[in-house]
């Protein structure tokens, strides 16, 4: 199995929001503001094949769906799919995709599962082949969100997915599911988003019974390089005192079991391991900007 990082659209967000409570004479040594105070941000999705036997995509980044005047507020500054131009880069298209796996369905997440848009034309969904793999009890969030988090969501998404008739629901607490086999293990996290799901590529190592050597997509748990430190959160949050307490745990297990952390919105940073540094603190070592056809076991790209 080898494993890509597949760049989408960038998009520029307000710091201080990212950043949640912490103060922006810290934040701003993690990353430079704009006079607008927004922050670079990357919206990146990991390919992995054959997995199972398919070829997966984590993810789609936010995408073109955004009318230009949308585009614009949210600070997305392609106008253009990059997802799809970066699938190219990669030998692929989003026809090739088996199975698509949704960490959660905010915009900047799951629009890359869109057609660009333009004028006059109704949203229309991508990947025409794959399965649709997403947690059961966020579906239902999706479906009925609360006004702290509706504008987060894509209101046409869900029926378009579930009109192609290609969703496979995880349900709550499940490790697994049929499309991925026993080769993705599914972690759960409330404290972003209610029932978002963190998909684990197991690694090829088995001690204690535990698979080691791993990948773990950690979408809004930990968003990018400064999140690995445990008290920083963001705005965007729903439950930041919850989320704190889950990436703890979180980042715990992935220490012990040397589970690589796969970044989505971090600019430069795509992978890393996780150490400790020299007060007890989660650090990250062997940073990877991107993969092209990586193996798990850490083969040069080709």
């Amino acid at each position: 199995m080898k494993l890509w990082s597949i760049e989408g659209n960038t998009q520029k967000l307000d710091g201080g929001s990212m950043f949640g409570n912490a103060p922006r004479a810290m934040w701003t040594k993690w990353a430079a503001p704009d006079d607008l105070n927004r922050i670079r941000l990357a919206t990146r999705a990991l390919l992995a094949t054959p997995l199972n036997g398919r070829t997966v995509l984590f993810e789609t980044g936010i995408g073109a769906f955004f009318e230009p005047s949308m585009r614009e507020r949210f600070g997305v500054a392609e106008p253009h799919h990059v997802l799809l131009d970066s699938l190219h880069e990669a030998g692929f298209s989003h026809t090739d995709i088996d199975v698509v796996v949704l960490s959660h369905l905010h915009f900047d997440h799951a629009g890359g599962l869109l057609a660009p848009w333009a004028e006059g034309r109704a949203p229309e969904l991508l990947f025409p082949n794959a399965t649709f793999v997403l947690g059961r009890r966020h579906w239902e969030r999706a479906q009925r969100p609360h006004p702290r988090d509706r504008a987060s969501f894509i209101p046409a998404l869900p029926g378009l997915l579930e009109a192609s008739g290609r969703i496979e629901f995880v349900e709550d607490g499940a490790t697994g599911t049929p499309a991925l086999g026993d080769a993705v293990r599914f972690h759960y996290s409330d404290g972003h988003t209610p029932g978002m799901m963190l998909a684990e590529i197991l690694g090829p190592d088995l001690r204690d019974g535990q698979p080691h050597g791993g990948v773990v997509f950690c979408a809004d748990l930990v968003p990018g390089l400064p999140w690995v430190h445990v008290p920083i959160t963001m705005g965007y949050d729903r439950f930041p005192e919850l989320l704190i307490d889950e990436k703890q745990a979180f980042l715990d297990d992935k220490l012990a079991r040397d589970v690589r952390l796969f970044f989505t919105h971090d600019p430069e940073i795509a992978m890393v391991q996780l150490s400790r540094d020299d007060k007890g603190r989660f650090a990250a070592a062997h940073p990877l900007q991107r993969m092209a056809a990586r193996s798990l076991r850490g083969g040069a790209d080709a």
